[in-house]
């Protein structure tokens, strides 16, 4: 029999998820009492800002992916110095603050960037535009391109050794080998990665919003933001809303459908391999995917920080402003990953428990209740919480509280997905042992249960922390003057043409994301190995 005690806390997390989601919906459909979807689909501008939205995610995911592929396969064949740190800085890309990576495809791409300087002296000449739909998607393919092929090379990971071996005895190389050996395993993991990366484009705001062309590349999120904030039509706002909710609710739904849970499936690492016999040509064939990918992801990171040390760097340090909006950040992300880490934790706890006992349907459900907000956009949720509170108060004069919020719920997915099947798998190999030594509650907690968990943990918090320090969304919606982060900071200033001033705030705020997982990761998990 379950007990009680066990699950209250889980269940009362997902309760106040709900209870959240729930008024921010309520508030929108207040807003919008007769929402009609024929009518609204047969509105011009909606039916444009619709297929704009899905236009770009479809763009995104086709180059994102279909480059990821060889780039993945190069990687997974090949060894060489640097390789760890570069898959490392490949999984790192999904939670890099939006407008660093933005800031550093202008220094590059740009019409002062990087190439608009050099060309000419080459004898070539630099004019591509990079705003509107060619900017977005060349931002959307260097945040998802990376995080695509880690994603891909762990596939191909999978591949048993034994496999390999045989492979390697028949003498299969080539294509024959791709098509008979690797490409199953690809497959399977690829309907998983177009509908993360097509969910994650459809969805993208901080993107379009710095990179967009005006009224011919604007999404649904981007109407919604312009409706409230500069037009405070509400009214179309809670629409827009609605309909970006219906749509992300069915993408959600058929992408579930055609995708099936990857098997993982063990390698055997006591297997030793002889070396590959690859011609040269496939030598040459890898190096230069891999070549390609290290260069369209690794300079704008650099050119993020040679642009930020330039002689508005003073000024830009002494202004009391930038700090304040840095201050605002790190208290907004602590206070979200924190949030959400008990949130989470507690959910997890009490899926483990009901999966012990055989009530997995029961896990299931609650799981999903935290990942919620992939369905829910956060653009979505920020207007419908907006909607609700500014009947009671002055949202633009006290957004803290709002942002956190939002901020909490869009890091709670990463932290259940983090930390579920570790818990779990830790549970399983210690139940016993535990109910037969009488090792339960606080002192479990602290002799198995943290020592076992410190690196999942960890990973958790991290990916919480760096989500919100570079968070756009909800802040842009309601920020001030008076409160801003430092990504509304450094959205004001490239909104300006300050692009000194913004090279410093970038170069601030990518370290300081880069800084605090880097932190959070050794405070936490660095005396693991002790």
């Amino acid at each position: 029999m379950l007990n009680p005690s066990r699950t209250w806390p889980g269940v009362l997390s997902a309760s106040v998820i709900a209870a959240l989601i729930g008024a921010a919906l309520f508030s929108l459909l207040s807003q919008a009492p007769s929402l009609d979807v024929a009518s609204l689909w047969h509105d011009p501008y909606l039916q444009h800002v619709t297929e704009f939205s899905i236009k770009q995610a479809l763009l995104s995911t086709l180059l994102s992916v279909g480059l990821a592929i060889p780039v993945a396969h190069a990687l997974s064949r090949r060894q060489f110095p640097g390789k760890r740190l570069l898959l490392k800085l490949f999984s790192m890309t999904l939670v890099l603050p939006v407008l660093v990576g933005v800031f550093g495809i202008l220094a590059i791409y740009g019409k002062k960037g990087l190439l608009s300087d050099w060309l000419p002296l080459l004898g070539a000449h630099w004019d591509v535009n990079i705003y509107g739909l060619s900017g977005i998607l060349l931002a959307h393919v260097f945040f998802n391109l990376p995080f695509s092929t880690q994603l891909l090379v762990q596939a191909l990971e999978q591949v048993p050794t034994d496999q390999q071996r045989l492979a390697q005895q028949l003498g299969m190389r080539g294509w024959h080998r791709f098509r008979l050996l690797e490409w199953p395993y690809l497959r399977q993991q690829l309907p998983h990665v177009i509908g993360l990366v097509f969910m994650l484009c459809f969805t993208s705001f901080a993107t379009v919003m710095a990179l967009g062309g005006g009224p011919g590349a604007t999404t649904i999120e981007l109407a919604i933001y312009q409706a409230i904030r500069f037009d405070f039509d509400l009214q179309t706002g809670a629409l827009l809303a609605l309909w970006q909710l219906l749509l992300c609710g069915f993408f959600h739904l058929a992408i579930q459908r055609l995708t099936r849970p990857v098997s993982q499936q063990g390698k055997d690492s006591h297997i030793m391999l002889p070396p590959r016999l690859d011609s040269t040509a496939e030598k040459v064939w890898d190096t230069m995917w891999i070549s390609l990918a290290v260069f369209f992801v690794v300079p704008p990171l650099l050119m993020v920080v040679m642009s930020g040390i330039n002689p508005s760097a003073l000024d830009v340090l002494t202004n009391a402003a930038l700090w304040q909006a840095t201050v605002n950040s790190i208290s907004l992300a602590a206070g979200a990953a924190l949030s959400a880490f008990l949130l989470g934790s507690a959910i997890v706890l009490t899926s483990r428990f009901w999966r012990l006992n055989g009530s997995n349907k029961r896990a299931d459900s609650i799981e999903m209740t935290a990942s919620l907000i992939l369905v829910v956009p956060s653009v979505v949720l920020s207007t419908g919480l907006f909607l609700m509170l500014r009947e009671h108060i002055d949202v633009f004069s006290s957004p803290y509280w709002l942002v956190l919020a939002v901020n909490t719920l869009m890091a709670l997915p990463y932290v259940v997905k983090t930390l579920s099947t570790p818990a779990f798998q830790l549970s399983q190999q210690y139940q016993n042992l535990c109910s037969s030594l009488g090792v339960k509650g606080i002192h479990r907690l602290k002799l198995i249960e943290w020592r076992a968990l410190k690196a999942p943990i960890a990973r958790a918090i991290g990916i919480s922390f760096v989500l919100s320090t570079g968070d756009l969304g909800a802040i842009a919606l309601v920020g001030s003057q008076d409160f801003q982060t430092l990504p509304l900071y450094l959205f004001h200033l490239m909104g300006s043409y300050q692009m000194d001033a913004a090279a410093v705030a970038s170069l601030i705020l990518f370290i300081l994301s880069l800084g605090s997982y880097a932190l959070i990761e050794k405070l936490i998990a660095g005396r693991s190995h002790a």
